[in-house]
Parts: C-alpha cells; structure tokens; sequence
C-alpha cells in the first residue's frame, strides 16, 4: 500500500493550524507554572523571615526590619509581622499575582527562640 508522496491539498498547513490554537493554552499553563513557582517562593521566604525576625527578637532588635531584610522588593510591601511575648515571632506574606498587580492571598510562618537580653 502506497502513501501519496505529497499531503492532500485540504491538509495543508494543518500542522500550522494545530499549533496555534495550542499556544494560547501553552501560555496559560506556563503562567500558572511560573505562579505556583512564585507561591513556593513565598512560602520559602515566609519562613526565613520569620526565623530572622525571631533571631532579632531574641536580642531586642527590630523585627519587623529583620523580616523586611530577607525579602525581595516584591514581598516587602505585603508583608505583616507579629510579635508576642512567649509566642514567638508571626510573619505573614501576600503572595504576589504574576500577571496584574491583584494578591492571590497569604502565606504565613511562626519562629520562636528564647531571650537572649536577660
């Protein structure tokens, strides 16, 4: 059984067709792959900064500005320190949305060490 050597002529450029209706859906779950790498991040720095905030408890600094520190530009904005004496450090952080400037919610952690001024 032979094949015809060339595609038939309603064919043509179907392959071509096929591609492009598929780009908008590779765009869409690229941008929802690169935010729940932005949410992931968040949660990572969330932690971190909860743990400096609880280090700068420890010794009577600021920790507010120690949670600040860790974050990268983009955080900083939404970020809410919490500070309780026997509870430890509380730091929450608005989860940025990779496409328009909307909050996607928050993502929070707590870290306690022990006083070191006394």
């Amino acid at each position: 059984m032979d094949l015809p050597a060339h595609p038939r002529r309603g064919e043509r450029g179907q392959a071509t067709v096929e591609l492009v209706a598929l780009l908008p859906l590779m765009a869409v779950l690229g941008a929802l792959l690169w935010q729940a790498l932005v949410a992931g991040q968040a949660v990572w720095l969330a932690g971190s900064a909860a743990r400096s905030a609880a280090r700068a408890s420890a010794v009577g600094a600021d920790t507010r500005a120690a949670a600040r520190r860790v974050l990268p530009a983009r955080l900083r904005g939404g970020v809410a320190v919490r500070s309780r004496d026997g509870e430890g450090v509380h730091v929450a952080i608005a989860i940025p949305s990779v496409v328009g400037a909307v909050r996607l919610g928050t993502v929070s952690a707590r870290a306690r060490l022990q006083d070191q001024t006394r």
